[in-house]
Formats: structure tokens, sequence, C-alpha cells
């Protein structure tokens, strides 16, 4: 072919339209999908104005768990008393730091989960295009809004991906001793670090939807079984620990491939479990990681399965107890065990069912799903005469042998549990003080490790409990994915306008201060109230495993709608981004914002009117600090339980201070006082008596029209007299009028502002004089943004 030389030139291309220029390989293509907005790939420096906007409002309020510094060999240094460390760090850069490494920690396990689903799923099933659906035509928000990329395939991720390993590496350089000083900069790195945390699990759960054609915001996905008490003992039991699904998919292929669906169970705990249900319904869920050491150490797992994360550190110790080889399939949790992957399959089964070695690594995913399923088979038959279960005279010495000393075992049990008082009353016949502490118990294994008699504590309350995780077995919806336009379409002007009152977003784990049922409980409460509740990982299962007096557990009893009154289960933890992703669709659909690139403006509208509320009743792990603190930046606050305070940050809100509850009416740019909607961004709550009405509290929104703040403060009200036997002290802050009171009670309140709070009100004509922070404006577009203003002058 001839070489055709072009002499230097000026070339004009202007009026080309979706030119493709090829230089050295490397293909762009103009896109015109959407205008790209200002921060597209934003480094740690280039949201930090928002983040100071919030930080300015909602203050970080520090409680370190340990007033030392021991992250380098100047110390440890005694932060105390205002003390400095060597290095000139202060306790509150300290406790800032702390958390922006643990939020990294937690963005490194959802990205890296994603890298590890893309370079595995692309060998398996190619590089498949991006189809959610007719129901999704934004089919990643949180890509189009952080990135300003619009995925069409799964290798469309790779950038995505290196985005986020960059930040992560510059953002953990930050936290180098010598490094930042600030504690309000580690903050606005612990807020990237979550927004990136956000990205990762998008993408991550993007790719196994798309890979293994799970569920595409179906509303109406299948039930499947929950519980210790489902799994079919009499069939060997395959048991599957983690967040990375890919080995369990191939684990269903080769049962399906083989005709064994209906001869093995498969069994799930945690986001894995979750992830195979999404993908066939033959497997079954065991629970959430509560459930993790109790379940092994009962001995019904004939195999057990691991890939990454939530997995106990002495799975193996545990497995060896119960005789169950170990199969490790990922190289972020390997146990010291041989890596047979290049090994033949027959090998490898041949060394797990003689028992030469008590577990194997297999990288493969597709042999390690073979190896699973043949060894299984084996091992069950093998496993039959063994007994796990303490016998009733091994129960019974145990039990006497504890001296109830309770010095030891209460203090190291993370809920104070009354374990030497139950065994007391078990020695003396009564077993069900001891089987009451299964639910509340975490599953720690703790209380064993410092028992003077050396009694196996756990296996003791199982025993005791056997009726109840027998009968352990409840229904939950599949992960259904992401919300569907179609459905933002329909709710976006209520959600909005506040007549839907919020959406309520039930995450994290299952560190819970009294037991699963709490969840199941505040669940339950806000779906009879119209509010839309979406649930996740852990959450997600406990909610399942209680029933109404009908029979019915909250999946079967409420639609899986992303609409008012319904119960979602959204799917696994890395389907948390369609939270993100609901509410950024709301300002893209509903409001017509760009969202591309345009990370700010839409974190201020949904701060501003997007009306919801994330509940981590039970976190535990660093990927919760980071889902947390992704959902703050966003603009969404986050309610803990007490165990939260462990993460040593909140970010509290100040009703009483004015000039923080000042924005700008973007129509003119004045400055208008508003009412502290929401109040706090990440708080914590001792009991879920006193949460409930808070999470209420924190879904009110500046722009609530006069018909959705009636419905926000009849919640508001009722929720705090059903719980707390009051009403609560500052609902009169949220009225502007008279309209926005609830109807039924109007003359009440109208009395109780007139008396108690000194507001002019005329009683007979039932109108407010005087009083309220504003009046109720149904044109008011606030913002915290300045160059908002600018944009509608």
């Amino acid at each position: 072919m001839e070489e055709l030389n072009i002499a230097p030139s000026k070339i004009e291309i202007e009026a080309l339209k979706n030119v493709v220029i090829n230089i050295g390989g490397i293909e762009e293509e103009e896109e015109e999908w959407e205008t790209m907005g200002p921060t597209p790939m934003p480094g740690i420096a280039d949201l930090r104005n928002w983040d100071y906007k919030l930080l300015e409002r909602y203050k970080p309020f520090y409680a370190p768990y340990c007033e030392m510094c021991c992250f380098c060999t100047f110390g440890k240094c005694d932060l105390t008393g205002g003390k400095k460390g060597a290095c000139g760090l202060g306790m509150a850069a300290q406790q800032a730091r702390f958390v922006t490494i643990a939020c990294l920690i937690g963005c490194s396990a959802h990205t890296a989960h994603g890298r590890h689903l893309l370079r595995k799923v692309l060998k398996i099933v190619g590089d498949r295009e991006i189809n959610m659906g007719t129901g999704i035509n934004i089919e990643a928000p949180l890509t189009r809004l952080i990135t300003g990329i619009k995925p069409e395939k799964l290798s469309d991720f790779i950038p995505v991906l290196e985005y986020l390993e960059e930040q992560i590496a510059q953002l953990l350089d930050s936290t180098h001793t010598g490094q930042e000083g600030s504690n309000l900069d580690y903050e606005s790195k612990a807020y990237h670090a979550g927004m990136l945390d956000s990205l990762g699990k998008e993408v991550a759960d993007l790719i196994q939807i798309v890979a293994f054609d799970l569920p595409k915001g179906d509303p109406d996905a299948p039930l499947v079984e929950i519980g210790m008490g489902c799994v079919d003992e009499s069939k060997p039991v395959i048991l599957v620990i983690g967040h990375n699904v890919v080995p369990s998919v191939a684990v269903m292929d080769y049962m399906s491939d083989h005709g064994l669906d209906e001869r093995i169970e498969v069994a799930g705990i945690c986001c894995t479990a979750i992830d195979t249900t999404r993908y066939s319904q033959k497997a079954k869920i065991v629970g959430s990681i509560g459930r993790q050491l109790r379940f092994v150490r009962s001995g019904v797992a004939d195999v057990i399965m691991v890939d990454e994360q939530c997995i106990r550190a002495d799975i193996l110790e545990q497995a060896k107890r119960i005789h169950a080889p170990l199969i490790a399939t990922n190289d972020k949790a390997l146990y010291g065990l041989v890596d047979r992957t290049n090994d033949s399959v027959d090998d490898i089964v041949a060394i797990l069912t003689s028992g030469k070695e008590p577990g194997v690594v297999i990288l493969d995913p597709v042999k390690a799903g073979e190896v699973a399923v043949r060894v299984v088979q084996i091992t069950h038959e093998k496993r039959k005469e063994l007994v796990n279960i303490l016998t009733d005279e091994e129960f019974k010495e145990y039990v006497t042998m504890c001296q109830n000393c309770d010095a030891n075992c209460i203090v190291a049990c993370p809920q104070g549990l009354p374990i030497g008082e139950a065994n007391k009353a078990a020695a003396k016949g009564d077993t069900a003080p001891l089987a009451s502490l299964f639910d509340p118990c975490v599953g720690c294994g703790r209380c064993e490790q410092v028992c003077k008699k050396h009694i196996p504590i756990v296996d003791v309350i199982l025993k005791a409990s056997l009726p109840y995780v027998k009968s352990e077995k409840g229904m939950i919806r599949v992960g259904r994915g992401p919300v569907l336009d179609t459905e933002i379409r329909k709710v976006g002007a209520p959600l909005v306008l506040g007549t839907i009152p919020g959406i309520i977003a039930i995450v994290g784990c299952g560190n819970y201060p009294n037991g699963t049922k709490d969840v199941y409980r505040i669940a339950k409460e806000f779906a009879e109230r119209k509010y839309i509740v979406v649930l996740t990982g852990c959450g997600a299962m406990d909610a399942a495993l209680y029933r109404d007096k009908d029979g019915k557990t909250l999946y079967e009893k409420y639609p899986g709608d992303f609409d008012g009154g319904c119960v979602l289960n959204i799917g696994s933890c890395v389907s948390n981004a369609h939270i993100h992703g609901a509410a950024i669709k709301v300002a893209a659909i509903y409001a017509r914002r760009n969202i591309r690139g345009n990370y700010a403006e839409i974190a201020d509208y949904i701060l501003n009117r997007v009306g919801a509320c994330g509940v981590a009743w039970g976190a535990m792990s660093q990927k919760a600090a980071s889902i947390a603190s992704g959902v703050n930046r966003i603009g969404i606050p986050v309610v803990i339980g007490p165990h939260g305070w462990k993460y040593r940050r909140a970010y509290l809100g100040r009703k009483y201070v004015d000039e923080d509850w000042v924005v700008y009416d973007a129509r003119d740019g004045s400055k208008v006082q508003i009412e502290p909607a929401p109040e706090h961004m990440l708080v914590a709550a001792d009991t879920y008596q006193e949460a409930i009405p808070l999470i209420a509290r924190l879904c009110f929104r500046p722009t609530d029209n006069s018909m959705g703040r009636q419905v926000k403060l009849t919640h508001y009200m009722d929720l705090s007299m059903k719980y707390l036997g009051v009403y609560p002290d500052d609902w009169h802050i949220f009225v502007r009028g008279e309209a926005d009171l609830p109807l039924a009670r109007k003359e009440e309140y109208l009395r109780i502002l007139k008396e108690e709070h000194g507001w002019g009100i005329d009683l007979e004509a039932k109108k407010i004089l005087s009083g309220p922070v504003r009046k109720m404006d149904v044109g008011f577009d606030a913002t915290n943004l300045e160059e908002l203003i600018k944009k509608n002058e």
C-alpha cells in the first residue's frame, strides 16, 4: 500500500461531528451524550470546597477510642490534654487520619473486588455489552457523575478502576507521617475515600450483573430461603463465605451441568450468599456475619469455600475442628495453605478427601467450583457419623463447670451478655436464659478466649438454642439491583416535595446492640408509614428472619418496587451504590440536572431536596465506614448504632447556631435562614426506640412543600410519642406556617406553639401570625453553592 505523506498544514474540522482520531493506537470519539461538568475524575482537592461546606455545618465530633498514637517509632505519643505527638499532630487530626485510613481500607476492599471481578469475568464471559434493559437508560449514575464516562461494555470500566487505584494511592500517601496536619482536611480526604468507595461498588456490581445476568432492577425478583434452619443436612452441604461471587457461580454452574442441583445444598454467609442467590435460586442463605462462627461450629458444612472479606481469620482452625476441607479462592485470604491452582482436579480432590491437607488454595474459580462439588459428595459420606453439637452430657458438664465468676467473659463480650448467670440457670435445668443469648450474641467467640475453665461458650449457647436455630427459617427477596429510571419518574416529584416522606436505607454489618430484630423493627415501622425502605447486605438478611402474625416476612408482605410502602433488597454490599444512584437519578430525571462530572451540584441538590437517611445500625467494618462517608459526601445523613461510636467521629449539626443554617436562594442570590434540615450528617443512637424518631427527623429537607412537611411532621411527632413517650422538643422549628401542621391535631399543635413556644397564634382563625424561622415559599430554590446562583441569573 502506497504511503501518503501530508505536508504540515492547518486542518479545519469544525464542521465535522463524531470525529474518530487514531493516534498511536489510541482511539477517542467525541461524545455528545451530555455536557461535561467541572470535575470529571476529581482529585483530592477538587471537591474540597464542597466538603468544607458540609464540615462548616456538620462539625466533626471526636470520641477517641484510643488516646495514644502508635503509628511510627517516635511513639507511642500521648495526645491527651491538648498535647501533640512527636510529629506535631494533635488529637483531632490523628482521629481524622484514623478515620481516613479506615475509609481507605473499605474503599480498597470494594475497588479491589471490582478489579478482581473484571479480570476474571473478561476471561470467563468476554467483554460484554452493558445492557441494563428497557427500564434503565442511566446505567451507571456514579460512574457518569464522578468520572464523566458512560460505559458501554465491561472493558470501559478499566479507566474507571485506574482512576480509583491512583486516587487510593494518593490518599494513602497523605496519611504518612509528616503529611497532612489539619483534621478538616483529613475529613475532606475521608469524604473523598467514601466517594471513591461508592464508585468502586458500582463498578463491581455492574460487572457481576452484566457478566452473570443478575436481576437488573427487578421489583418482582424471586424469594429464597434464609436462616440456619433452612439448610437440608441430609444432603452434602457446600458453605460459601465472603463477598466475591465468581467461585460460587462456578459451583452452581458445575452442579447444573452435571444434574446435581437437587442433590447438593449450597448455602452462603455474608454477601456471597446474597449474590449467589441473585444468580441461582437453588442456593440458600444462612445469614449475616454474626451467624458465621455458630453455623460453622454446628458442623453442617461438608466443604467450606471462602473468597474475600468478612471471613473469620481463624476459619481454617474452625474448619479443622469440624473436619471440613477448606478451599481458599482469593489471593487476599490464603490462610497459609498450599497453592494447588495448577494441580489437576483429580489430584486436588484426592488431597482433600484423604485429609492429607486440611485445605488448599485454588485461584482459578472454575476449577475451585468443580473441586468443591466433587469433594463435598465424598466428604459428606465420611462425615455422617461426626457429631459436632454438644451432647446432653457434655452440655451439662460445661455449664456445671462454670464458676459464674463473670470477671472475664462479660468484660470480653462486646455486648456484655450475662453468660455466667445463664450458665448457672442451665446447671439447674433452665436453659432459656442461655438460649436467649443466641440472637444478641454477635458470634465473635471472645468469651471463650478468656474463660478460666476453657468452656466452649459458643457451643454451649448453640446447644441451648437448638430449637430456635432449627426453626430459624425466613424468606428474602433476592437482590434486585438498580432502581429503574421508570420508577424514578414515578416517585421523583413526591420525594422532592416530601409527600413520600423519605428513603430509609438500611445497610451495614451485624454488630447490633441487641440482636437482629432491631433492623426488622426499623424496616417494618417505616414501611408501614409509606417510606421507601431499601436494604442491602447483612441488614437485608437479618430483616428477613422474622414473620408477622400472618406468618409473612417483610419481603413477602411488602412489594419490591421503589415506591412508598415498599421493601427492597437491593443486593450485597457493592449494591449499596444503587442507593446513591437512585438519589442521583432523581436529580437527573426529575430535575433534569446534568450529572456528567458534576458532583458538587448534584450533592447540593440531594442535600436540599431528596429526603433520605441511611441506617447502619450494626456497622462494624472499615467498609461500613467508607460506605457512610460516601453517602455523607453526596448529602445523605446516616444513623449508626451505639457500637458506631468506635469509629471515633460523628458529624453533628448545631441547630441552635443560626449562622450554620443559611443557604442561598438560587433565584436571586439572597440568603435565607432555614430550619436544621437535615440536622446531622452522621450520628449515633443507643436504642432502636431512640433511632426511629431520629431517622424520621433526618428526612426533613428545606424544599419540602406544605403537604410533604405535614406528612413528615405527622410521622416525626407520632414516632416520638410512640417510642419515647413525649413530643420532640424541636418539632416547632420545622413549622413554616399553619399549612405544615398535621390536620388531625392542628388545634392542639397551635395551642402548644402559643403556650409553650410563645408564637403569635390566632386560635380562632387557626393562623400563625409570628414565630417560624421562615415562611413557606413554593419556588424556593435552595443551594449552598454560589456558582449555582450565577447559573440562574
